[in-house]
């Protein structure tokens, strides 16, 4: 039997009742983006692709809110008359340069059950074309939720964009955030429709790329056609570094101010596109196991930071190390986002419950009766699979009964991989490589409380999701 090596227990006193700092969830704060021009071969080409969605619906009641958009919508001109989804030279892994789209695309897009954002082209300077695109969208669709003009202005000055040679050759942030003023009053005006532009979407950090940029900018009339700020993140690191809890707390610290100025004037904050590692995940971090428990506490960690949705990007099939799907297998990092959206199902309001210094992080999530719902308690340690895995325990007090049940996310070592024939298991069950179809006999553990509190054993990159 493997010998465990056990940290310091943690302990901590449950709140009846959501404490103050807690945050309000969203229905469905997990959510998917998709890359614009691999969207049609993901809903018509990858089986997998409405079973993984239809799994998370079905712990939440909700559908997961989608994004399509990325570096190809400002590649993206809408042709009305085109009878194909899309069009655009190369074939295979080959991301197009240039391409159309028409209105087959956009009822797609129509046809999904869920929320759905719309990334549009703001880089060719066509709002003509943007509008014609935005009329169908707006008259086609009654899930959307709103549309994004321009993916990651910050790059278009070295990309060679026709809205910067329009400009007269320069571009910063305060040029932009001008131009997406003009943009969100021209097209909201043109769909007579308010609270529906997505605005910032920029990779660089705030402040200069971000939404304080934006809010100075914008008068009354460009408020009111403002849904939400949208901010793309890709934190990056190594299997050791990428899922410790220490150093997503450090590194999210950046957006807090620019939350807090969205949330101000009454906006949304969203990550509008993230993953683990930029320009589709690294080979060797990504379709880890330590991906999984990055997305499981990344997704936590940003809701108590009122980041009300996060769209993980999903880019082009083949040459996706990120993604959480494909053709032929499943990826790992889906099972994070599974536990996740399990975690908080339901949910009205989180808190983090530790200091956030350390590789041990504790989250309670409260039902909208105001009592506590579920705690999640995740240990982001690293197991290389081999020798003694070590364990952290956590005490937690303020049980009303008199056992509780919990969820466990594992796998045999942080470097597991289910396409090398490693598969993580929540709650004892797995997803059919293909398929997405949930395999296996769900299985709960079950923990004696003494004088409200209990004790659960937490290993190295493992979790418990634990069932008040």
């Amino acid at each position: 039997m493997l010998r465990l090596a056990q940290a310091a227990a943690v302990a901590y006193a449950v709140p009846a009742a959501a404490p103050t700092n807690a945050t309000a969830l969203d229905p469905a704060p997990v959510g998917i983006s998709f890359e614009f021009f691999t969207w049609p071969s993901y809903m018509t080409n990858v089986t997998g692709t409405n079973q993984c969605l239809a799994n998370l619906e079905a712990l939440s009641g909700t559908w997961p809110p989608i994004r399509i958009g990325g570096t190809t919508q400002d590649r993206g001109d809408y042709d009305p008359s085109l009878s194909a989804y899309i069009s655009y030279a190369g074939t295979g892994t080959t991301v197009p340069s240039i391409l159309t789209y028409g209105p087959k695309f956009i009822d797609l897009a129509a046809a999904y059950k869920g929320r759905v954002t719309m990334g549009l082209n703001r880089g060719h300077g066509n709002i003509t074309n943007t509008i014609l695109a935005a009329k169908y969208c707006k008259a086609t669709m009654t899930n959307l939720f709103a549309i994004e003009a321009g993916n990651e202005p910050e790059y278009w000055s070295s990309s060679g964009n026709p809205i910067v040679a329009q400009q007269g050759g320069t571009w910063n942030a305060a040029i932009d955030a001008q131009s997406q003023d003009d943009w969100a009053i021209r097209v909201g005006q043109a769909i007579s429709t308010t609270s529906i532009m997505e605005e910032g979407n920029s990779l660089m950090g705030p402040p200069t790329w971000g939404a304080a940029e934006l809010i100075a900018t914008e008068n009354a009339t460009a408020k009111s056609y403002v849904k939400s700020f949208s901010q793309h993140a890709y934190p990056g690191g190594t299997t050791t570094t990428l899922m410790q809890h220490g150093k997503t707390v450090s590194q999210m610290s950046v957006f807090k101010e620019d939350i807090a100025n969205a949330t101000a004037i009454g906006k949304d904050y969203v990550y509008g596109e993230t993953n683990s590692i930029s320009g589709g995940g690294a080979a060797g971090v990504s379709p880890t196991y330590s991906s999984a428990i990055w997305v499981l506490d990344y997704s936590l960690y940003s809701t108590t930071l009122d980041v009300k949705r996060l769209y993980f990007h999903h880019g082009t099939l083949g040459a996706c190390q990120y993604c959480w799907w494909g053709r032929y297998s499943m990826g790992t990092a889906y099972y994070g986002a599974y536990a996740a959206t399990a975690a908080m199902a339901g949910g009205s309001k989180i808190v983090m419950l530790d200091s956030g210094t350390t590789n041990y992080a504790t989250y309670i999530i409260y039902a909208s009766t105001g009592e506590p719902l579920r705690a999640v308690l995740i240990n982001t340690d690293y197991y290389s699979g081999t020798g003694t895995r070590g364990s952290q325990s956590f005490t937690l007090s303020g049980f009303t009964t008199a056992t509780v049940n919990a969820k466990r996310l594992t796998a045999t070592s942080t470097e597991s991989r289910v396409d090398q024939g490693s598969t993580p298991t929540f709650g004892g069950q797995q997803f059919e490589n293909g398929s997405c179809v949930k395999i296996g006999t769900e299985a709960f553990e079950t923990t004696t409380v003494s004088a409200g509190a209990a004790t659960f054993t937490v290993n190295a990159s493992e979790a418990l999701v634990v069932y008040f």
